[in-house]
């Protein structure tokens, strides 16, 4: 096995176990390891300390699978890697039928991301390492869930800065259908695993969903009338039906793309909820806060759920000024008491700069708020605690004071 030679104290982030190995660590390799292949990492005395997944055209040139020196990186290992990532999120099945199964570096497979729709899945190969093994694990996950089908969808950009090219195609089995209908907390989803975001649908969300839901539960007994909320960047509609679910008299949802418009209002339909309670917009989102401000129209709920706008630490100033743009429209439109979801999935945006982007919005906006709460991925979106880059996720669930 090929050997990588760290530079002199570059061992300590992989005796804390951390996963990644950057170029500039390494000190020199004993041989020409092929995109993938496994290599030892060792310390520049000699002394083991990972084996990994060898990337020569990423700045991420080691990605580890293992700190354990008696592993054997082979079928067998991948298999077991497998079945204990799936076995882990059994009890979410009592909930929803849309999971991610692995979740990459904290399942101790870097780079692969497997969601399940259904009896369908979705792969993600986004590392060299992933993507040396595709087959193998295709096949293995294909045995173990007892799956339909897969259907690949490793389009990221992550695969370009990997050396890697982009597909996305049927993989194993049937072909999955046009929408794969799931079912989350009781609301029904069509999922589109071909051209939606991600892998089709934010799985990501499902505890957040579920808040917004009994939120407009609890709204409805406490005032006797069903809230009012505002959905902005709302994609195919998840926290609309889940508030619709939850007794919501109307949902406001925009997007500016009308295709994710079509599947919002179809998932509506699927569902059963009048036509009057489910308003659907297709508009840019910063311009549309400001005309429902100019508007003076008011809502007990609003929910800003953007894209990723920050892809490195090269766009952070700009990502936050957009975020603190969106979150002081937002706060404006809010009747006193009333309430703001705020999101950022933009890993370069950590927790405590988000937080103060919107205490900054907050201040702009002139009004007290509380943090009453705080949103991350769900039990199927583990955070490894010796890789906290995996905390892409975080929100915030404001309360006005009147």
């Amino acid at each position: 096995m090929i050997d990588v030679m760290l530079k002199s104290g570059k061992e300590k982030s992989l005796l804390r176990r951390h996963p990644w190995v950057y170029d500039t660590a390494v000190k020199r390799v004993s041989g020409q390891p092929a995109s993938g292949e496994t290599v030892r990492v060792v310390a520049n005395d000699g002394r083991f300390l990972a084996y990994g997944a060898f990337s020569p055209k990423s700045t991420l040139r080691v990605r580890c699978w293992s700190f354990r020196e008696g592993d054997v990186i082979d079928a067998a290992w991948f298999e077991k890697k497998i079945r204990d990532a799936v076995e882990a999120r059994e009890p979410l099945r009592e909930r929803a039928t849309a999971l991610r199964l692995i979740f990459g570096e904290a399942d101790g497979l870097p780079g692969l991301i497997v969601d399940q729709y259904g009896d369908f899945l979705v792969t993600q190969f986004q590392s060299a390492g992933a993507e040396a093994h595709r087959e193998l694990i295709a096949d293995l996950l294909m045995k173990v869930t007892g799956a339909r089908g897969i259907f690949d969808r490793s389009d990221a950009a992550t695969r370009r800065r990997e050396g890697l090219e982009v597909r996305s195609e049927h993989l194993r089995g049937e072909e999955p259908p046009e929408a794969i209908e799931v079912v989350e907390d009781g609301v029904r989803y069509g999922v589109d695993v071909r051209v939606g975001h991600k892998t089709g649908f934010y799985v990501d969300q499902r505890e957040s969903r579920l808040t917004a839901q009994k939120l407009a539960e609890d709204f409805r007994r406490r005032h006797g009338r069903g809230l009012r909320a505002l959905n902005c960047f709302c994609y195919t509609g998840g926290f609309s039906l889940a508030l619709l679910k939850g007794g919501a008299a109307e949902v406001v949802s925009v997007d500016s793309s009308k295709e994710a418009l079509d599947m919002a209002a179809a998932n509506a339909a699927r569902n059963g909820f009048e036509e009057e309670r489910a308003k659907f917009v297709c508009a840019d989102v910063f311009e549309y806060l400001r005309t429902l401000r100019d508007a003076g129209e008011t809502f007990d709920l609003v929910i800003l759920d953007p894209p990723k706008f920050a892809s490195s630490h090269y766009h952070v100033d700009r990502a936050s000024r957009a975020y603190k743009d969106i979150n002081l429209n937002g706060l404006r439109l809010l009747t006193p008491g009333g309430h703001l979801f705020t999101f950022s999935c933009s890993g370069a945006i950590d927790v405590d700069l988000f937080q103060k982007i919107v205490a900054g919005a907050v201040f702009d906006a002139g009004v007290d708020a509380w943090a009453v709460g705080r949103f991350g991925g769900g039990a199927d979106h583990p955070l490894l605690m010796t890789y906290p880059e995996g905390e892409y996720l975080k929100g915030l669930h404001l309360l006005v004071r009147p």
